[in-house]
């Protein structure tokens, strides 16, 4: 039997609200487990997030830790070539490592670890550079002061080794001299044909000078020459064919006479003769007697 249309209708209306009341639990539960995996979803997004910033905080950090240590070994020098060499090998590495931690993902927390355990290594590293050159530099300075202390003992030792050089230089100064033989009361005198002093020119045949040797007990003992200088009024040297010659003060001089003498250290009288020098002519004679060490004297005589 044919179903009329308004019965259609009540029966499609009735079927559609039974099966809407069936639907309405499943959908209450769709909806409650939709809002719960939203809340969980905002909640794993949020901490992601917290996370995410932390960690670009820790490589921020970590970024600065890198460059202070950088600054710290540009800073850093010393006097020794070696550590030097040393230095410039860890600042390329300090560099290396910077380069690293900026290419890497804040989120790669095993690679940043390890540039921490890298950073971590490399500042003990410098601490020991730093005990190094502060050990050297107290060496060093130790070392100079001992170098000084050094130098300072050596001048005093050159000094003193000078001053005694002088000493003995004084000493045997005053040993040469004291063992210098030396001469007092000079005398000269004109002699005639007949062994007579004379004081006239037109007389005199030769001269005759007499000197006194002191005593000397440091001098050397033995033959010593004794040499006569005269010269005439015109200041001429009086020579004749046994006139010789001898070195006084390194200089070369001509004696008019000489006499060889046996010296034993105690005083004694000798003369010397002047003859065949030609005639004499008025004036002031001068003579002088030597010996190779010492001026005995020097005296002058008048012929009228």
């Amino acid at each position: 039997m044919a179903e009329e249309p308004l019965e259609r209708i009540e029966r499609e209306e009735r079927e559609r609200r039974a099966r809407q009341k069936s639907l309405t639990p499943w959908l209450i539960v769709l909806a409650a487990i939709a809002v719960t995996l939203a809340g969980v979803l905002a909640y794993v997004w949020t901490g992601k997030k917290a996370l995410v910033s932390e960690l670009e905080d820790e490589k921020a950090e970590l970024s600065e830790q890198m460059l202070a240590l950088q600054a710290d070994y540009a800073d850093l020098n010393s006097e020794y070539e070696s550590i030097n060499s040393q230095l410039d090998t860890s600042r390329e590495q300090v560099a290396l490592l910077i380069e690293r931690l900026q290419k890497t993902e804040a989120t790669n927390r095993a690679q940043i670890r390890k540039y921490e355990k890298e950073l971590g290594t490399l500042r003990s590293i410098m601490r020991g550079y730093i005990v190094q050159i502060d050990s050297l530099n107290t060496l060093n300075k130790q070392l100079t002061a001992d170098a000084a202390a050094a130098r300072k003992e050596a001048a005093e030792s050159r000094r003193v080794s000078e001053d005694l050089s002088r000493q003995v230089e004084n000493l045997s100064g005053l040993a040469a001299a004291g063992a210098v033989v030396k001469g007092h009361g000079l005398a000269v005198a004109a002699y005639n044909s007949h062994d007579k002093v004379t004081d006239r020119s037109s007389r005199a045949t030769y001269l005759m000078a007499s000197v006194t040797l002191l005593e000397n007990d440091y001098a050397e003992r033995g033959p010593m020459m004794v040499y006569l200088r005269a010269k005439d009024p015109s200041g001429v040297l009086l020579l004749n064919s046994a006139s010789t010659s001898f070195t006084f003060g390194g200089e070369p001089l001509q004696a008019s006479a000489s006499r060889e003498v046996d010296y034993e250290g105690s005083e004694g009288d000798l003369s010397i003769y002047l003859k065949d020098v030609g005639e004499f002519t008025k004036g002031i004679y001068t003579v002088e007697a030597y010996t190779e060490k010492a001026l005995l004297g020097k005296v002058e005589l008048y012929l009228r």
